[in-house]
């Protein structure tokens, strides 16, 4: 069991290795070779210059002026310099919204911590429960836990002290959300209106497109919108499956890096001896060619396939799947078309907003409709098992946590752990630094089970796994940790234990978990995030890449890798911490600082990494909010439910019936808000479309709508396939955005026509009256 000194000294590592980290990245922030490694955001705005370009031969590598290292720690203020609508200008409102979360780390806990140690700590410490408790042999316990409600007698008349704080707690938690959802909603809402035109705003994705005998798919969506949706239908993009020429677009791109990586250390090389590669599996075995003719023989290839493909898909109805982007003239069209019901069958022609360009998750986009079903029900099955069959490592852990355990199990280990100071750094350390390596792979698992699912965009991609991400973290780090680790630690007790006493020891047991997470927060929190601002991986790959693919100044900006903010990682371990910190508030208040500390902490490093570093790849206006206020309040639910056992056991039969009022007032909150808040961030108002509309007509007169929006969603492997391509007899998607419009009767009954326009990009035409016109000598 980690005492004060243990948890003091795992407390001097961490601080030391986030002193050490902020100390290193000041040094390497200052020089002017890493400059794009930590201020990209600033070069892809283009009003950054690199250092590099002027000044002496030394200057271009080393910051020589002093004063710049005696200011080392002006970053953090500078961090924090930034108002909020100029943060929201420069990053957009899902970075912006996304450090409120740590704020609201920061609101519930502070006065959490001022009353928990105020009230809650003198009551816990002033009683003797524990030391009785270790006379009879029961249960094992350090310092921390005479803090915690542990050290509180059963049948206590103090106990109410806890329920009373419980509900304080609670109140202020929901008061905290209520205020969070009522600003953000203001801001989303406040953003849409204000926010550039985007082909989004007027698009609707459509999905399930029924299969017709006489009509392509292109030839039936835009039939269906000109009946069904006649003054507002502009034009629809039908979507391909290019999957394989994506594959290959890839591949070439690969092998072009190799080639200049090649033919660049053939430059530098002092011989003429031209370098070899072997053509096996990852270049491991097989036959040694020669390596820049084997890349230029490779590419070639690739240049003869990449078209042959692109026609294919083209040309071939096959590649042609049942969906479309489909545009409107007006936001209000599109969000009439993406909020309602198209057809009486309820399974067909459906609609949802598209996501923005940039956004949308191209392969996925190929899966049939129908498929989704059966792929969600197989990865559901999967996660289960993946989640409860991770007990295991984590009950290995657990047994890190408590060496006391561990000796009686193997006592070979006690002139080890004997030693005071290995003791106190393993107790201390070593279980958190444990915990952290084995989840290191699971973002990138459970990333790939959500593409696996067929979502359409990136953003609702991170959205999925980060709600698997927070439900594994609250099955295996949490009640994981809390009931492997408390089996372990008192197994002998209960099997000298009656059957009626087991509930009370593993009751008492609980709290004194608090001793791991405490460990678990220091490493991952502080000095995880410390690491974070220090992009070790982004340095190394750029000065790799920099020496050894870098040729023009397009190379190097391809280069920099500045990442993105990682909602699917970053936000479950957010609400890790706020699970912790509701669940532990009551239970043992010492855990509240560390918390603290974390989300002091954290706020500044990710505010300066938005403001200088990460580009996001998407903008959903803080779509995500329902997620993390539903979290918070599961969480709040979960503290509940647990200070409700934990009193249970105490025997407290007159004051924790109070208690059951909780869970039931904060599902009544929950409800509340979903009811008054989340249609908000669900559909967008049908008013605030028309007045866009109208202030933009105002404005723009004469725009050209169509113009605009008739290429946004054409798939982006033909954007990168025509801007490398220098031949213009190559096959473009261009060339039938000229091709003149025919028109030919609809072979379904109907009062209007079915045009043939352009394959891939579609094209709004006259009602069957003005086409008759037009066809008329």
């Amino acid at each position: 069991m980690a005492t004060l000194g243990d948890i003091g000294v795992g407390a001097a590592i961490n601080i030391l290795s986030a002193f050490v980290f902020f100390l290193v990245f000041a040094f390497l922030r200052l020089q002017p070779f890493n400059d794009r490694v930590y201020f990209p955001k600033w070069y892809f705005k283009g009003v950054r210059d690199s250092p590099t370009r002027s000044g002496t031969f030394v200057s271009k590598f080393v910051n020589l002026d002093y004063r710049s290292y005696v200011r080392f720690l002006n970053w953090m203020p500078e961090a924090l310099r930034m108002p909020e609508p100029e943060l929201i200008d420069h990053a957009g409102l899902d970075s912006a919204v996304y450090l409120r979360i740590y704020l609201i780390g920061l609101k519930i806990f502070v006065p959490m911590a001022f009353v928990a140690w105020a009230i809650l700590v003198p009551v816990n410490w002033t009683n003797n429960t524990l030391d009785i408790a270790a006379h009879l042999k029961n249960v094992t316990s350090s310092d921390i836990d005479r803090l915690s409600i542990s050290n509180i007698p059963e049948k206590s008349q103090r106990l109410w002290t806890h329920i009373v704080v419980a509900y304080a707690f609670t109140f202020w938690t929901c008061y905290v959300l209520m205020k969070e959802y009522e600003k953000v909603a203001s801001m989303r809402l406040h953003f849409l209106a204000t926010e550039k035109r985007r082909p989004d705003q007027f698009t609707a994705l459509v999905r399930n497109v029924p299969p017709d005998p006489d009509e392509s798919v292109s030839e039936l969506v835009e039939h269906f919108f000109l009946v069904n949706h006649p003054d507002h239908y502009l034009t629809h993009q039908v979507v391909c499956n290019a999957n394989k020429l994506a594959k290959l677009v890839k591949k070439k791109k690969k092998m072009d890096n190799w080639l200049v990586y090649y033919e660049n250390k053939l430059e530098r090389s002092k011989t003429s001896v031209r370098p070899l590669v072997k053509t096996g599996f990852l270049g491991l075995w097989g036959k040694k060619v020669d390596a820049i003719e084997h890349y230029h023989s490779e590419i070639d290839k690739l240049k003869k396939e990449i078209p042959e493909e692109r026609e294919r898909v083209s040309n071939d109805p096959n590649s042609i799947v049942a969906a479309a982007f489909v545009s409107f003239k007006s936001r209000w069209g599109a969000a009439v078309c993406a909020q309602t019901q198209q057809s009486r069958n309820p399974t067909i022609w459906l609609t949802e907003w598209a996501p923005e360009p940039r956004d949308v998750y191209w392969p996925n986009l190929a899966i049939p409709y129908v498929k989704l079903t059966v792929k969600r029900l197989i990865m559901a099955v999967a996660f289960f098992f993946l989640t409860f069959f991770f007990m295991i490592p984590i009950a290995f852990v657990q047994s890190l946590a408590s060496l006391e355990g561990l000796e009686k199990v193997a006592p070979f280990l006690k002139p080890i752990v004997e030693v005071e100071f290995i003791k106190s750094v393993i107790t201390g350390f070593l279980p958190g630094i444990a915990l952290k390596l084995f989840l290191i792979f699971l973002p990138t698992i459970l990333m790939i089970m959500a593409k696996f699912e067929g979502y359409t965009s990136l953003s609702s991609l991170e959205r999925r796994a980060a709600s698997r991400y927070y439900l594994f973290t609250l099955v295996n780090v949490f009640l994981g940790s809390i009931i492997a680790g408390s089996a372990l630690e008192q197994l002998k007790s209960f099997i000298h234990q009656s059957p009626s006493d087991i509930p009370v020891t593993l009751g008492t047991a609980v709290p004194l978990k608090a001793t791991f997470f405490i460990t678990y927060i220091m490493v991952d929190g502080w000095a995880g995030i410390a690491a974070e601002i220090l992009m070790l991986k982004p340095l190394i790959i750029y000065h790799l890449k920099n020496t050894f693919l870098v040729k023009t100044d397009k190379d190097r900006e391809e280069a920099m890798d500045p990442g993105s903010i990682g909602f699917n990682t970053g936000e479950p371990r957010i609400q890790l911490y706020i699970l912790l910190g509701l669940v532990y508030a009551t239970v043992t208040p010492v855990l509240l600082p560390f918390i603290i500390v974390f989300f002091g902490l954290a706020y500044v490093v990710f505010r300066h990494q938005i403001i200088n570093v990460y580009i996001q790849e998407y903008e959903s206006a803080a779509a995500y909010w329902p997620d993390v206020h539903g979290r918070i309040l599961s969480a709040l639910l979960i503290s509940q439910l647990v200070l409700l056992g934990l009193l249970s056991t105490k025997k407290a039969a007159q004051s924790t019936p109070f208690l059951l009022a909780l869970p039931v007032l904060t599902i009544a909150f929950y409800k509340y808000c979903q009811g008054r808040f989340e249609p908000a961030f669900v559909r967008y108002p049908l008013q605030e479309a028309r007045m866009k509309d109208t202030l933009e007509q105002v404005r723009e007169p004469n725009l050209n709508l169509k113009g605009y929006l008739q290429s946004a969603y054409v798939h982006p492997v033909f954007k990168e396939c025509d801007e490398d391509d220098d031949d213009d007899d190559h096959y473009s998607f261009e060339k039938y955005e000229n091709e003149s419009v025919t028109t030919v009767a609809t072979k379904r009954q109907s009062r209007r026509n079915t045009p043939v326009p352009s394959r891939m990009t579609g094209g709004s035409t006259p009602s069957l009256p003005e086409a008759v016109e037009d066809l008329q000598p």
